[in-house]
């Protein structure tokens, strides 16, 4: 056997121009990929369950029909329910506070009681507030009352919900008391200011978002 070694052929080196007519075919292919991700992303980006999941993700909405249900019974703009849910709770059941507050509109134990004995709710007990019907119910009633008492005003009623009507009651006698406009920018507590800002700017949100699911 021969000990001489053979050499290796080599391959023949591309010229510049095969060279550049590959790199130009290989660019019209990720071209190409890409348009066609492009128009599939364009094509679903077009259709209403994608339109939904994609608002669904910064505006949810759940129990559509019970808000309804309880703007209508209690005068109230199902817009400002959805709202305050979504500041108090961001729509998930089961919410509790360090203050004891529970479900869907964050109502206290206390405010709970008062509100089953003056509507007539004989059967409530606690527990019942983990449940979206009566949780809605319970806020939309206190919303409802926090309305009638500041006559109608959504700031004042707003800063009650969140800051107590003890605490509005006197911010606004103090208010009248320097003559200062009574607006949002005047409520003395930071964290109030900023709930109240939210839910309306939140209220305005699911308004033109949920003309449809809400009933307006």
């Amino acid at each position: 056997m021969s000990t001489q070694s053979h050499p290796v052929p080599r391959r023949r080196s591309q010229s510049p121009g095969r060279r550049a007519a590959a790199r130009r075919r290989a660019l019209l292919r990720r071209v190409v990929v890409a348009v066609v991700a492009l128009a599939a992303i364009a094509g679903l980006a077009m259709t209403p369950l994608f339109h939904h999941a994609v608002r669904e993700i910064g505006l949810p909405l759940r129990h559509e029909d019970i808000i309804r249900q309880q703007a209508r019974e209690k005068g109230i703009d199902p817009a400002l329910i959805a709202a305050v849910i979504f500041a108090e709770s961001h729509f998930r059941d089961g919410q509790h506070s360090a203050a004891g507050a529970q479900g869907l509109m964050q109502i206290t134990p206390a405010t709970a009681e008062d509100i089953a004995r003056r509507s007539g709710g004989t059967q409530f007990v606690l527990d019942d507030l983990a449940t979206p019907q009566v949780n809605i119910s319970y806020g939309a009633y206190y919303l409802r009352s926090l309305l009638h008492r500041y006559g109608g005003n959504e700031t004042f009623a707003l800063a009650a919900y969140n800051g107590g009507e003890g605490n509005v009651d006197r911010w606004i006698a103090a208010a009248r008391a320097r003559n200062q406009a009574l607006t949002v920018d005047a409520i003395p507590f930071a964290e109030t200011r900023a709930y109240v800002r939210r839910v309306e700017h939140m209220q305005t949100r699911y308004r033109r978002a949920y003309r449809r699911e809400l009933g307006l």
